[in-house]
Formats: C-alpha cells, structure tokens, sequence
C-alpha cells in the first residue's frame, strides 16, 4: 500500500478545506491508500520538510466535519513558482526523492490557476523520469476562471458573500433622502464572475446593484459618468459593482499597482474603486464612497454556501478515485447536468488544457451595454449559493478548527 501527498496553495477560500476533507476522506476509505501526509504552505513544505501525518488527526468523523466548515487553508498556502525544468532540475528532484522516501503514491494538490501550473509541472517531470507517482490538481478558486470545469470550488461561497453584502449596502444608503453613489470593488483581475453574482442580490423591492462593470469589456470612464447620471435621474442612491481588473481599450487598469508583481507576474491591483470615487465626485458633485470588500469575500464560513462545501468535498473524493485507477496529470472537473433541478457530474480533464489559461465570463452573460448581465448569468448562478452549513457557535462565534501549527 501506498502513502499520499495532498498541499494547497493560492489564495484561501470558504471551502478549500472541504476539497481537503474530500481528499482526506478519499485516502482513509480506500484500500489501494494506507497513510495520508500534508504539507505546510503548498508545496514549499516538501522541500522544507514540513508536514502533519493527516491519518491521526482525522480519523474521527465529527474532526473531520469541522474541517469541512473551516474557511480559509488548515495546512496554509504559498506563492511559490517551480522553475522551467530545462532552467534548474533541483527542485523536482527533491520533491520527487521526498515522494520515494514516504512511500508517496498520489499527490493531490489543491488550488487555482498558478497552482495547476505547479501540477503540470510535477507531472511532466514524473512522465520524463518515468515515475509512477500520480499528480492531480483539485481545483479552487474564488474567480471561477479555470477552464473546462463549468465552476469552480470556493466560487460558489465568495458569491454568495458578495450578494448578501450588496444587499445590506443597499439598506443602508436607502436610510437618506438625498442623492448618493456608492461604488463596490470585488475581486477578479482577468475574470469577472465574482462581480456578476452580486446581481443575485436583486429582489422584489430593491434593485441593486444598479450598474455593473466587468473586465471582460472596456471600460469608458465617460460612458460610466453618463451611466450613473442617468440612474440618478431615475433614483437618489446608485449602488456600482465594479471588478478590480476593470481596464480601458488599450488595457490600462482603472486603478493603480500597489506595489511589484507577484512571483507569477500578476500586477498587484488596488483603488478602482476609489478611482471612481474620485472621478464621480470631481464630476457629478454628489455624495459618493467607495466600498472594497477584499479579502473578506474568500472566508465568510459563517456564510458559506452549501452546495459549495459539499461539491468541493466530492471533487477533493473523486481526486482520490481517480488517482487509484492511475490517472496522473488531470484536474478534476464538474459538468453541470441540469439546471432545474440542479445536477453535476464530476470528471478530469488533462491539466495542460487548463493550466496557465483564464475563463472569462462569456459575451452572452453580459449586456449589450457592458454595465450588467443578463438572464442567463443568473441562470448559471443561482444553483451555486444555495443551502447553508450548520455552523456551530460558541460565545457568540462560529467555532471552527484550531490552526495553531500555522502560527
């Protein structure tokens, strides 16, 4: 019997510990599998030699619940690249002598489109030296941006967030009688899902967000001032949804880097919000602020979605399945079957068709006018923030699993 590997890497959400969980689950209940290791801060851990033996901890089922209703990373993430193996083969080498030392059968390697990166690497190196190891990439990621799967783990709970937020920022500036703007900057540099489900917060008495900008279009400052001078004439209080990575024609940020690039060469962006702020109040004279949710969208397990935990539970099991029938270089995937009554299949897809690679939101998701969506983006949306946890309290807090071998 072999040993496992699992790691997550990237920016944390309200569910990637349900993939671990999956994954976790997925070993102890399989008889090709004996013991389960997880790595500290992604895959950094295993060149450090940094690890938890997972058996232990979670051979209870009620340990293992809890970690499913954590928010953010129980073995924490980095931002680590792997060089171009023709560059320096030293790393690979490591990882893989560490594998053979632990008797390391699969390594499952949870996270976004830069970590996908790391496990098209890891295979193609395992491929070259003929190593039977098997690699897959279980997938998360708050933007919804990678391909082939019809959404992604995480997604469904930042959504979810980002609604109900819109919709309590549209109480509170409905409290005046007097003419206001309010601007709200969520996440999505390339891709602009996590803007669009703020539109789920709609309802029969409120009609926010009245305007919404993703980066998939150009965004023109002066056609986004006619915009929200035309909403003003209909209403006092606009509220905008806007997309961090908003950018002009020529692909300019409607913002500023706040500071260097990331070691996988993305800008750091921040202020779109504020930019428009600014620019709303030099040229329409109204009361205006700017709102930038940030961080808060990823782990909001006090608002988790449902649907969201237990898909990515069942995307962390499947890895494990897929893995003990010898698939290696593959991300799991989810297709989605039907839309009422909602239904989704799960499979794999060769992780080089989707590493390295965005999915924007589609042109039909979007209005004709570039400042909303449509049906049809709500259709897509809506099965995925449905249900809600059982989340524990104690003195008045949501209770979730001790992270204290972070620290």
């Amino acid at each position: 019997m072999k040993n496992c590997f699992v790691a997550q890497s990237g920016g944390p959400t309200a569910a990637i510990n349900a993939s671990l969980a999956g994954v976790i689950k997925g070993v102890l209940e399989h008889s090709d599998f004996d013991r389960i290791y997880g790595s500290l801060n992604g895959i950094t851990g295993i060149l450090e030699g940094r690890y938890l033996d997972l058996t232990d901890i979670f051979y209870k089922e009620e340990t293992l619940n809890l970690l499913k209703r954590t928010p953010a990373m129980y073995l924490g993430s980095c931002r680590f690249k792997l060089p171009k193996l023709e560059e320096d083969s030293s790393p690979y080498q490591l990882i893989f002598q560490k594998f053979e030392e632990m008797n390391i059968g699969a390594f499952f390697y949870i996270g976004g489109n830069d970590s996908m990166d790391t496990v098209d690497k890891l295979s193609a190196y395992g491929a070259s030296i003929g190593s039977d190891i098997r690699v897959i990439g279980i997938p998360k990621t708050i933007d919804n941006d990678l391909c082939v799967t019809d959404h992604t783990p995480g997604f469904g709970s930042a959504a979810k967030y980002v609604a109900s937020s819109i919709l309590e920022i549209s109480h509170d500036t409905l409290i005046y009688h007097v003419k206001s703007v309010t601007i709200v900057e969520i996440m999505g540099r390339d891709a602009g899902w996590l803007t669009a489900a703020t539109a789920l917060a709609r309802n029969e008495y409120s009609t926010a967000p009245h305007l919404i900008y993703l980066p998939e279009r150009a965004f023109d400052t002066e056609e986004f001032l006619s915009d929200v001078s035309r909403v003003l004439k209909e209403r006092n209080n606009v509220v905008i949804a806007v997309s961090e990575g908003i950018r002009d024609k020529d692909g300019n940020y409607i913002s500023a880097s706040a500071g260097p690039a990331d070691t996988f060469g993305h800008s750091q962006l921040s202020g779109a919000g504020k930019a428009l702020e600014y620019l709303v109040q030099e040229r329409l004279h109204v009361k205006v602020r700017s709102v930038e949710v940030n961080i808060l969208q990823r782990c909001g397990g006090h608002i988790a979605s449902l649907t969201d935990l237990n898909e990515s539970f069942e995307e962390g099991r499947f890895g494990v399945t897929l893995a003990a029938k010898g698939e290696t270089g593959k991300m799991i995937t989810i297709s989605r079957t039907s839309d009422a009554p909602y239904t989704v299949s799960y499979g794999a897809s060769s992780i080089a068709e989707i590493a390295n690679k965005v999915k924007g939101v589609p042109d039909e998701y979007i209005n004709e006018a570039g400042n909303d969506v449509t049906s049809e983006m709500l259709t897509y949306l809506k099965p995925l923030i449905q249900g809600e946890p059982v989340v524990e309290f104690k003195d008045g807090l949501p209770v979730y699993l001790p992270v204290a071998h972070l620290v």
